[in-house]
């Protein structure tokens, strides 16, 4: 009886578990639902019966505003996955190999160059000094580049992953290098693979980053067809608050497509923007917590 009576309140704690996180998951994944509802829905609908999981009046005059700028919202797609893809490899390539030089013992000066990577995090140089130094010295300036250099190091990866290679074994490097293995041979075919779970954390974290950065593009880039994606969805995005605030320019195109998509866009934009990076969870979900564990098991 007694086993029986724990085999139940064993049975009981698992459905209550399994039940809290059912609920959890609805809440996360109802206000995406009721974005993407919004931005298949008539804005008329919109005004007059609210906001509804599933659209009473189906509409995609919302994408077809999106779709219809003067700037190619394909080409800032374009743009943006360019920059994501590079500048995650190389911010990858960049960040494993300056946290592999700081963890190792051997090399001088080690705590040194650390401590200058953490003042980076307390400190910076303040966003005049910055734009200068990127327009006035390295001109860069409207140029594919700038979108990729100004996150291409971050002081904060740098130590995560310095601390996943501290806790390495140090007798497999040192087996690498009796066998005859050089540093970067060492580095590429052995540490590297073993790192497999940090790299895949690191390289969401980073690509989330590139994809969403839209402050870049507002200080650097003029040509329109540089433009990134959240960049000119952001534009998009005060277009049409300047439209509705501009009665004249409302009544021009309410004669041409309607009335003005307003809300139904604003969602369709946000489902644009975050559409193709989330499907990078379910790829590196299975890396992402033992990543962020053994990257801070010891400092």
């Amino acid at each position: 009886m007694g086993q029986l009576k724990m085999k139940r309140e064993g049975l009981f704690s698992k459905l209550a578990i399994n039940l809290m996180f059912i609920v959890y998951c609805a809440m996360c994944l109802i206000p995406v639902l009721l974005v993407l509802s919004i931005s298949l829905t008539n804005e008329k609908s919109l005004l007059t019966d609210g906001y509804h999981l599933i659209p009473k009046e189906f509409s995609l005059i919302g994408y077809q505003y999106v779709f219809s700028g003067t700037t190619s919202i394909l080409n800032a797609y374009k743009i943006t996955m360019i920059v994501t893809a590079v500048g995650s490899f190389l911010h990858l390539l960049v960040t494993s190999l300056m946290s592999y030089a700081i963890s190792r013992n051997e090399v001088r000066y080690r705590n040194q160059v650390s401590f200058l990577v953490f003042f980076t995090i307390l400190f910076n140089g303040g966003l005049a000094p910055y734009y200068i130094l990127i327009t006035k010295y390295l001109h860069l300036k409207d140029t594919l580049l700038v979108l990729i250099i100004v996150l291409l190091v971050s002081p904060v990866h740098v130590l995560i992953m310095r601390n996943f290679f501290k806790a390495l074994p140090d007798s497999i490097i040192e087996s690498a290098r009796i066998d005859g293995s050089g540093e970067f041979n060492t580095f590429f075919r052995i540490v590297l693979p073993l790192s497999t779970p940090v790299l895949a954390t690191i390289g969401l974290f980073i690509s989330i980053a590139y994809w969403n950065d839209w402050f870049t593009s507002a200080l650097f880039i003029e040509n329109n067809k540089l433009y990134t994606l959240q960049y000119l969805l952001q534009a998009l995005m005060s277009n049409i608050q300047y439209l509705l605030s501009n009665e004249q320019a409302s009544r021009a195109i309410e004669k041409s497509i309607g009335m003005l998509p307003g809300e139904s866009a604003r969602m369709a934009a946000c489902v644009l923007s975050i559409g193709p990076i989330i499907l990078m969870y379910p790829v590196l979900q299975r890396y992402f917590v033992k990543g962020l564990t053994l990257g801070a098991v010891k400092a």
